[in-house]
């Protein structure tokens, strides 16, 4: 999902709900610690240098128990990032805290918005189809 596609989501919404994918809710007193930009540059196995750059999103499940996220409130945290950041209309990675911090990509149902776990690829498949096996020219 893009901050585009979840400010006009968000600018019809009475409240934010986030979902993992198995069903669990994130608690209604998260908080959205960090809205940022995220960079990386690097090399996958095939040598060839990529590029990403994703809005990021924070979420964290506080103590705060009277606290509860309004979707204007979340609205305005993005818009004041844009600004501030010079954010562009990237795709959005969440950050959410299970056993560890975990990545995540977003999506909605119509009633939440779904943290789609984020898998781990050979990048390098374009160069052969055995570039990620052994021997398969992976540096």
């Amino acid at each position: 999902m893009k901050l585009s596609e979840i400010k006009s989501l968000l600018a019809q919404a009475e409240s934010v709900n986030f979902q993992l994918e198995n069903g669990t809710r994130v608690p209604e007193h998260f908080h959205v610690t960090e809205v940022g930009i995220i960079t990386k540059d690097f090399i996958d196995c095939g040598g060839t240098v990529r590029h990403e750059k994703v809005a990021n999103f924070q979420l964290w499940d506080a103590n705060d128990y009277e606290h509860r996220l309004k979707a204007g409130k979340l609205l305005n945290i993005i818009s004041l990032s844009e600004k501030v950041l010079g954010m562009d209309d990237l795709e959005i990675e969440v950050e959410y805290q299970s056993e560890t911090v975990g990545k995540y990509d977003l999506a909605f149902d119509g009633a939440n918005f779904l943290l789609i776990a984020k898998k781990t690829a050979c990048l390098a498949m374009d160069k052969s189809g055995s570039a990620c096996t052994p021997g398969g020219g992976c540096y």
